[in-house]
């Protein structure tokens, strides 16, 4: 555990630290230090967020996980209050989207907390009722009640990248908590259906898929920034152009900063950094799950699962996003991109995930093996079942959905 979580928390500095150097790199010419001030602000704030989460119980965000999802849930319908003719001016529309709200200067993307959030449900959901969790009703209708709002609010944002990564994550969360595959293979194919035919309305979107698939062809168009991404990307070489060297930041990447900061880091340091780069969220995400399923109890477990895959999918989209292999999506990298939104909830989650392997390490330690049950007076918790060698029926109960692609 002790590995994991030097390793863990390495990977997350270096990268926060590069994220640091490249925004003021990429940025300098236009906005000079503004943007890294800002991120300096942000950061020391999500960094004070990942102390207070490590030192804490994990467990006591059962208690604040319902409040948490109704804030969030409320906060995204405030994104759409120009539309709604609230008055109250909190959300401005940038590029097209209601993704903000923003006063005196401030701006917050709700959709940031409310993945949080919606991992806080599902990991208690999961653990209160895992004994129902194979059947129809508590497995997929009920987390299904709880999934669909959320996901629709920021659909209709419209953010389909955060849609779709955290449709992904809440399914592996149910899948881990005991949700068959026959299950929950249908709604994943009505999702995939209803994204398709929100596509093929959406014509510019739909340009973006076209521009992707035939990138060459429209590389003066809709696929400029992910040809000049490639372009920046090839450019580097092995070891790159020297740190502030990159020509492609002068206004041929619009979004260097932000989504395409990868590709900002491929030309000046090199296919190594990037690969590095690449290495360390791999890395994040194996700490993750290692930490997970040495958690002491069943919310732990999903918890921590939750976060790992977070941070990793978010990552993989945005790295396909910048090489080409996946069309555009607005998805910042995890501890580099510029936004502070997404920064502090990003380090907030690594604080949990400390929280879940500090108290992993703590029952490892305990007389007998036996879990500290009084650490948090008033909570009902269950045992981790990959980390209990007398509950093999229960184990496999976990395991035969997740593994066995035939349903029982």
């Amino acid at each position: 555990m002790r590995l994991a979580v030097t390793i863990l928390v390495f990977c997350v500095a270096a990268l926060l630290a590069l994220g640091m150097v490249m925004l003021y790199s990429s940025s300098m010419e236009q906005k000079g230090a503004q943007f890294l001030v800002m991120q300096l602000i942000w950061g020391a704030m999500g960094l004070a967020c990942c102390v207070v989460a490590a030192l804490m119980d994990y467990r006591l965000l059962k208690r604040v996980a319902w409040p948490l999802l109704g804030l969030s849930v409320l906060l995204l319908v405030l994104v759409f209050e120009q539309p709604l003719h609230l008055g109250l001016h909190l959300a401005p529309k940038i590029n097209g989207a209601h993704r903000w709200l923003s006063k005196g200067g401030f701006r917050f993307q709700p959709s940031e907390l409310a993945k949080l959030a919606l991992i806080f449900v599902l990991a208690w959901y999961g653990e209160r009722y895992h004994r129902q969790m194979p059947g129809l009703k508590r497995g997929i209708l009920l987390p299904g009640c709880i999934i669909a709002p959320v996901l629709g609010l920021i659909f209709m944002e419209p953010d389909r990248g955060a849609t779709v990564l955290l449709a992904a994550v809440s399914g592996i969360i149910l899948l881990l908590a005991g949700v068959r595959w026959r299950f929950i293979v249908p709604p994943v194919m009505l999702a995939l259906a209803a994204l398709g035919l929100s596509l093929r309305h959406d014509h510019m979107r739909i340009a973006r898929i076209f521009g992707w698939l035939h990138l060459e062809e429209h590389k003066d168009g809709v696929g400029y920034q992910a040809y000049q991404a490639m372009l920046a990307l090839g450019a580097g070489g092995w070891t790159g152009r020297g740190l502030g060297e990159g020509m492609q930041k002068y206004g041929f990447v619009p979004e260097n900063h932000t989504d395409f900061i990868f590709s900002m880091i491929g030309e000046e340091l090199g296919l190594i950094a990037t690969l590095l780069v690449v290495a360390a969220f791999v890395a994040i995400l194996i700490c993750g799950i290692y930490i997970a399923l040495r958690a002491p109890d069943t919310f732990g477990l999903l918890l921590g699962s939750g976060i790992a895959f977070l941070i990793g999918l978010q990552a993989f989209i945005n790295i396909g996003v910048v090489t080409s292999v996946l069309p555009n999506k607005g998805l910042p990298l995890p501890f580099i991109s510029y936004g502070g939104s997404n920064l502090l909830m990003m380090l907030t989650s690594i604080g949990v995930l400390l929280s879940i392997a500090r108290q992993g390490r703590a029952d490892d330690t305990g007389s007998e093996g036996e879990p500290d049950r009084q650490r948090v007076p008033g909570l009902r918790r269950s045992r981790n079942p990959f980390r209990n060698p007398d509950s093999e029926t229960r184990t496999s109960q976990l395991l035969r959905p997740v593994f066995v692609l035939a349903p029982p």
